[in-house]
This record gives structure tokens, C-alpha cells and sequence, in this order.
């Protein structure tokens, strides 16, 4: 066995990485680590501002945000979901169903899951018009919607074409770091405590 040990060397290295790799994504799914690379990639950063996996106290427990993307043309308050197969759902329903081989699945509307989110950003953000807080879901994965795909809900590429295509300045560059400076400054750490408290809360609702 001994005499194997130059094998160990590579094998520790690419521990180490896979290591490091996990404590990066560990809060992130698949979806958010998407959306955040389409946006970091695809927008001018000096219009768009993202940030990621924001924890924030919300009374007697906490929310968690997957992206707040703070820009000229607004704060948007971005739900992801990485499904596949075909979704049915409407604005109003309080369940969206997702079917895959025909098992079906249900699950809490996502608009209703991120209203509670976008609430949360416009109250810390009571400076800002409640207009210009505005939330969206966006879905990654190969999921297809077989009822009327609802208003701020996305796929990837039309969530960047949107976004491209806004043309009405909301905010200034000084209102902009305000707000950005202000959820930097009262978002929890982003470390698996605050996971912990977070999931923690959620089972006791």
C-alpha cells in the first residue's frame, strides 16, 4: 500500500477541491447557481447589482431569498425553481401540481412563496415606492407549463430578455448602493448556523 502513496497525492488534491466546491454551492441548488451566472454574465454591472442567498429576519423567524437583483430599473426579489416535466398552476391557486410520467406532485405557488419574500425587501427597503420592489419566479430546468404561464413567472432566457429590455430608470447610482448597502448590512452570515435557524424556523410553522 505504501508504495501506491504518489496515488494519494492527486486523489487528496482533488478531495480538497470538491471540498472547497461544496462549502461554495452547499446553499445554492442547481437553479440558483443558473440564474446567478446568466445574470453575473449577461448584465452591465454597472446598472445591476445581485445578491444571493440573503437570509433576513422577518419577526419572530427568518426569510431566505434566493436572489435580490438591485438595479436602475428596480429591486427585483427572484424565486428560483429546477423542475422538469409539466407544470400546472395559475396566480390565484394556493398549490401548483408538476406531473412527471404521470405522478403528479404538488407544491406551494411560488408567486405566493416570494410575495412573503418581496414584502419582506420592501419593508427593509421602506424608502423605496412599494412598485419599484418587484417579484419574479423563474424556472430553470426543462419544466413546461400546460396551463396559461402566469405574469413574473420565467423561464431563463425570457427573465434576460426581460430584464434587457426594461428602459425606465427607476433608481439613481447613489439609491442604488443604498439599498444595496442596506441589505449587505442586515442580511444574516452565509453559514450553515443560519441555514440551520432557517430550516429551523420553517418546521416550526
Amino acid at each position: 500500500m505504501i508504495k501506491y502513496w504518489w496515488i494519494l497525492v492527486p486523489l487528496a488534491a482533488l478531495l480538497g477541491y470538491a471540498l472547497k466546491s461544496y462549502r461554495t454551492y452547499q446553499f445554492q441548488n442547481i437553479g440558483e447557481v443558473l440564474v446567478r451566472k446568466a445574470l453575473t454574465n449577461n448584465l452591465p454591472k454597472e446598472s445591476w447589482h445581485l445578491l444571493n442567498n440573503v437570509t433576513l429576519k422577518l419577526g419572530n423567524g427568518t426569510t431566505q431569498i434566493d436572489h435580490i437583483l438591485v438595479s436602475r430599473f428596480g429591486v427585483f426579489v427572484i424565486e428560483t425553481k429546477h423542475y422538469k416535466g409539466w407544470i400546472f398552476g395559475d396566480e390565484k391557486s394556493r398549490e401548483w401540481t408538476q406531473v412527471i410520467w404521470g405522478r403528479k406532485y404538488r407544491f406551494q405557488n411560488p408567486l405566493h412563496q416570494n410575495y412573503k419574500h418581496s414584502k419582506a425587501v420592501q419593508d427593509l427597503l421602506d424608502f423605496l415606492p412599494a412598485e419599484q420592489v418587484l417579484g419574479m419566479v423563474v424556472f430553470t430546468g426543462d419544466a413546461e407549463f400546460k396551463t396559461n404561464q402566469p405574469k413574473n413567472v420565467h423561464s431563463l432566457s425570457s427573465l434576460l430578455s426581460h430584464l434587457r429590455n426594461l428602459d425606465q430608470e427607476l433608481l439613481t447610482e447613489n439609491r442604488m448602493q443604498f439599498c444595496v448597502g442596506r441589505l449587505e448590512c442586515l442580511r444574516l452570515a452565509l453559514t450553515r448556523e443560519t441555514d440551520v435557524e432557517h430550516r429551523t424556523n420553517l418546521a416550526k410553522r
